[in-house]
This record gives C-alpha cells, structure tokens and sequence, in this order.
C-alpha cells in the first residue's frame, strides 16, 4: 500500500518519532566531528530507486536537501526546478504529469501554488507522493525540520510557549507547524503581521480538532506588561508527548521569585511576508521585524529564533552570530529528516508504529455546494476539468464540509434528498442519518436554483 504525506496530519505522534530516531541514526553515522548537523557520504539503501522532483514554484532548501537526502541514500533523481520548461507550461494538469511520472520514477515530491495539488497529485498515481509545498495550504516536511530542531537543541515540546511571528495567514509552515505543536503538548502565541492572522479554518482546528483553548495573553502571562503586545494564546491540552524528555527550562525572574509555573518565550518562529500570494495591487507596511534589539528584551533571554528561510528584511543579519539563533541548523536537519522520511515511505526502513487510521466520511456529488477558495487546486484551467466536488464530512455541530484538496471549511445551510427532490433547513441530526442520498447546498437559494423544493409541514426528507 503506497504512502503519501500531504499534511502533518498523515503521520501519527509515533510515526514521527521513529523519523526523528532514524534521523539520529543518519547523523551519527554520517556528519563530521566540525559539522555535527550537517551529512557526509553516501549509503545503499535507496541504490534502485529513482525520486522525481515536480516543482512548480521556485524552491532552493526544500529541493536540494530532499535531492541530496536521495543521493545520500544511494538514489537518483530526476525532475527540473522550472516548471516552464516542463508540460506545465503547454497546460497539461497534475493528474496527467504524475500518471506519466510514475512510469519513470518510484516516488514524487511535488511543489505547486495551489492550494491541495499534492492531494490531486496522490488521488491520481500510483507512486507515493510528498508535500514540498501546496500554495498557503501545508509544509509537513518542513515541520518536520522544525520539531527536529527543537528536539536536536533540547527543547522539550510539551509545554513549551512557541510564539510564531509574520505572516500567519499565506504561510504554509505555520499552519503545519501549530497543529504539530499542538499535538506535542506546546501552547501556540500568535503574533502576527497586521491583516495577516491566522487563518479561521486554521485557528478553529486548532481549538475543536486539536483541543488546545484560546486564552488572552494577558491572562496567561498573569497580567505581565511585557506581553502587551500579544493578543491570545493557544493553550495546549495536557500531554506527555514531548519529542524529549522534559527539562527545567529557564524561567523569568519574577517565576523564579513567586514560584509561579513557566511563563517566557521558548521560542520566536519567524516568517516572511509570503508577497507572492498577496492579492495584486495589495501592499503590506508595518511588517514585525525580529532583530537583536528586539531580543534584548528580559521575556526572550533564553529564546531560540527560528526561520524556514529564505528570510527577507524581518529576520535580521545582526542575530546569526547570535547562539540564539538556530535557523543555519534547521535547514542542515532537512537532509537528515528527509533521508529518515524517505526511507520510511519507500518502505526501505519500514514504520513499526500500526495506528488505526481516523475514519472520514467522504462526500462527493457535482450538484450542489463547491469549494469557493480560489486557490483551490479545483479552480485551476488544467485541473478544474477532471477535478471532481470532494469534501470530508466533518461531524460536529452544526456539521461541516471540508474540501479534501485545499481543507477549506464549509457549513451548509441545507441538505436535501435526491429522490425527493425535497431540502431541509434542519441540520440538527445530520451526523446520525447521513447517507448518500443527501445533497448538501450552501444556502436555500442554491438547493432552488438546482430544482429542490423545501420539505413541506407533513414531509420530511427520506434519508436513504
């Protein structure tokens, strides 16, 4: 059965421990005394294996420490790093190039700007599939990356207050990030450029998929005028999961003179402005700028910073001297996790982690609601054609719809039965009665517009 990661969500707590531990299996045998972060030499495992790299967006980490995790397994690669040179440019879809793909290569890593490509690329070949990148959707190999370096530099997770800074709304490594951190026991602290929060699919997973409760900064830093500038936290639920075993980590002084619980900043994440994913004509000022200034002040005294790179003007060059600062490291542990992560998927060093699966129930029809995200792999000219209306239905309540390719949210107003012809308004127990009878609509004026008529005092809609 072929593996593909399209998000974090595709690989459990213990999963990504075992890519952590092969991970340290690579570097102990592989990087020298001077560089200990960095891989050196070249193993067998991957020797009949070929990695095709589709990239659709310009890449320079991602590409070349997954290329150099291949060759350091003994694997080749094929692909280009300019989709202009590829079929892209004469329109040919995803579905088709990795159909063609699978034929010369035994599995794809894909990079594109819109939004659930990698999931299209995976619902069509057979070969597994990795996620270098969809649009602002998910990172989860450069997760990956992040939570290894905190691991690597002895930050233990669980617990720890992780404030993410910039673009919080385009970047993809933040959405893949929080619900990592999340799920490893951290408190997530928002501070984002203004306009730029986190998305409300995002933060709303955060709280009902994920668990963790939104509290005001002020409260949780016990009303310490130092956080004045931070509006919430993302508080996680209580866990053991730690990727290391937990420390005493430094506290602020006032914590150590009340004997209060932790209350600083472990860690600074910082992100750029993602300006190719703005709005056109739209512009940005006031853009938070992270700089030793800025880490002088007492609440990050013991903060590592981090970066997925490339940086731009808000992370500044006064800080790479700084021991503080662990970006350099963060991209050299991509050659090591991406060896770990390809080893695993390819089967070469296989999972022993069996977790069930979580069950979804998939929804599919072409009348009724759609997905509305623009830059949903559904919207685009060589993929809207063959591309069908899929969503995961989501069972809270009210119940929601999910589109499988960009996880856009969506909460339909009305449902309606096919044979019938009649729709509903009454959402109240959808979650016990769905079938495949149902066809859901966005609002009443589309269950008319598609020839339902609403169900009348002494109707009600059959169910299947």
């Amino acid at each position: 059965m072929k593996r593909d990661i399209i998000t974090i969500g595709d690989l459990t707590n213990s999963e990504i421990e075992e890519i952590f531990d092969l991970a340290d299996q690579f570097l102990k045998e592989m990087s020298v005394p001077a560089h200990p972060h960095r891989i050196r030499g070249r193993r067998t495992d991957a020797q009949s294996h070929l990695m095709a790299a589709l990239f659709y967006e310009p890449s320079t980490r991602t590409r070349f420490s997954f290329e150099a995790a291949m060759l350091r397994l003994g694997g080749n690669v094929l692909g280009s790093a300019d989709a202009a040179t590829t079929s892209a440019a004469k329109g040919e879809s995803v579905a088709d190039t990795v159909r063609v793909v699978e034929n010369y290569a035994d599995f794809a890593i894909i990079r594109h700007p819109s939004e659930g490509a990698a999931r299209a690329a995976a619902e069509y070949g057979d070969i597994p599939v990795i996620n270098a990148g969809d649009g602002g959707h998910e990172h989860p190999t450069q997760t990956l990356c992040d939570l290894y370096t905190l691991r690597k530099e002895s930050k233990a997770l669980s617990s720890a207050n992780v404030m993410i800074v910039g673009d919080l709304k385009n970047g993809r490594t933040v959405h893949s990030l929080v619900y990592a951190l999340a799920r490893f026991g951290a408190n997530v602290i928002p501070r984002p450029a203004k306009g730029l929060e986190l998305p409300v699919d995002v933060s709303r997973r955060l709280i009902e998929e994920y668990k963790a409760t939104p509290v005001p900064a002020r409260q949780f830093f016990a009303g310490n005028e130092e956080f004045g500038d931070l509006d919430v936290v993302y508080v996680s639920a209580e866990s053991n999961l730690g990727l290391v075993p937990a420390k005493q980590r430094p506290r602020l002084d006032s914590d150590v003179n009340s004997g209060a619980p932790h209350r600083g900043i472990d860690v600074v994440y910082v992100t750029r402005l993602q300006g190719e994913r703005l709005a056109g004509g739209e512009k940005r000022g006031d853009y938070p700028v992270i700089d030793k200034s800025f880490m002088s002040a007492k609440r990050f005294r013991d903060t590592s910073v981090m970066h997925p790179l490339p940086r731009v003007s808000e992370l500044s060059y006064d800080l790479d001297e700084d021991p503080r600062g662990l970006y350099f490291k963060q991209a050299a542990y991509g050659v090591p996790i991406r060896m770990a992560l390809i080893a695993k998927v390819l089967g070469l060093i296989p999972f022993v982690s069996t977790e069930p699966a979580p069950e979804m129930t998939l929804y599919s029809r072409e009348d009724g609601i759609a997905c509305s995200n623009p830059r949903c792999i559904t919207h685009h000219p060589s993929e809207r054609r063959h591309l069908r209306k899929k969503f995961w239905l989501i069972k809270t309540r009210p119940a929601m719809l999910r589109c499988i390719y960009c996880e856009h949210n969506y909460a339909p107003q009305c449902y309606g039965d096919v044979a019938t012809r009649r729709y509903t308004t009454d959402l109240a127990e959808l979650d016990t009665i769905y079938s495949d009878q149902i066809v859901f609509f966005g609002d009443e004026a589309q269950a008319r517009e598609t020839g339902f008529k609403p169900e009348t005092a002494t109707e009600k809609v059959r169910h299947g």
